[in-house]
């Protein structure tokens, strides 16, 4: 669950505290162009003030009419469909052929929005339930691997981090990574076994491991919602986590440093059980070539590569790198192991 719709909970339960009623609108299923993803919420204030999205604007003010009017949800949870024929797709400014499937649910303090932000502030996954014909709600753990889920009767919503960021390093430029990433819906570790760092990290929610970079790899079980990026310098420490992180499942694997000491770290790789396409997946210098210098510029960057990555988009900046970028001694990405 990314920040955007934990905010749309959070003024859920905030209107709830204050004795104002609210509906929480989930998109359950979109055709075609839909301008907003599976599971982007909205929550509409009985006086129809709203938090979040379903459409972008395009069908947010007929539902909050249709809601403040009591036309839609007003005593248990109903489903709406917006854009399926070419006249409502052109009334409703919906992009050419897009259609959305949205489950409207009037909540109340027995919804257990409270408890499912609980666990979530824990860094947890969680499932929750609805009942469409009762309106019951449940709770249960999650698994990674589990997704949004409507049959028609029963709609079930994971929440919580969907995403994972292994960061080798407890630096400057890591401090920055996992503060961005934690905004962008990732579950953030920092592995640096170095006393000297390790006893500098004050991120609170932002745990730190001790463990060495390889062990802690595989203690994760990397799957296709990980990403690894290796930040520390150190060929000691940096190649140990990528050895086993680019045999896993892990969909971007990154490291620091400079393109002719990232061809060496390639070299020093090959010497071991990594095959070629294995070596391929590294991401090496790591990041978008953006210009970055300063520590938060380059975690610009190394999100933005991997936000790409994640997308499916195909980026290939680096042939368009300022030759001054390129060669600039003082510029971080052009140091290190």
């Amino acid at each position: 669950m990314d920040s955007v719709d934990t905010e749309v909970l959070k003024s859920a339960v905030a209107w709830l505290d204050a004795g104002r009623k609210a509906t929480l609108a989930t998109v359950v299923r979109t055709w075609g162009s839909a301008p907003r993803p599976i599971g982007a919420m909205l929550v509409i204030r009985d006086d129809g003030q709203v938090a979040g999205s379903v459409s972008g604007g395009c069908v947010e003010d007929d539902l909050i009419e249709r809601v403040r009017e009591h036309r839609l949800a007003s005593s248990k949870p109903e489903v709406v469909t917006y854009g399926v024929t070419k006249e409502q797709a052109e009334r409703f400014g919906l992009p050419c052929g897009g259609t959305l499937q949205i489950v409207l649910e009037p909540l109340t303090q027995q919804s257990g929005i409270r408890q499912l932000l609980d666990i979530v502030a824990r860094h947890e996954l969680v499932t929750r339930r609805l009942d469409l014909e009762s309106g019951k709600i449940s709770l249960a753990s999650a698994k990674w691997s589990d997704v949004l889920e409507f049959d028609g009767k029963l709609l079930k919503t994971v929440h919580g981090p969907r995403w994972r960021l292994l960061i080798i390093g407890a630096g400057q430029t890591s401090r920055y990574l996992a503060q961005m990433a934690q905004a962008l819906d990732y579950q953030v570790t920092v592995c640096d076994p170095r006393e000297e760092y390790a006893l500098g990290w004050d991120l609170a929610d932002v745990r730190i491991n001790r463990g060495m970079p390889d062990d802690v790899v595989l203690a994760m079980n990397m799957d296709a919602h990980t990403a690894v990026v290796a930040v520390t310098h150190d060929p000691k420490l940096d190649d140990m986590a990528l050895l086993e992180a680019l045999k896993s499942a892990a969909f971007y694997v990154g490291a620091l440093g400079s393109r002719l000491n990232n061809d060496k770290r390639r070299k020093r790789l090959a010497e071991f059980d990594l095959a070629a396409d294995e070596i391929a997946r590294l991401h090496g210098p790591v990041g978008l070539p953006i210009g970055s210098r300063t520590p938060p510029e380059i975690a610009v960057a190394i999100l933005a590569e991997m936000t790409a990555v994640r997308r499916g988009v195909a980026l290939d900046l680096r042939a368009a790198k300022p030759a001054a970028a390129a060669v600039a001694t003082t510029d971080p990405l052009a140091c290190g192991s």
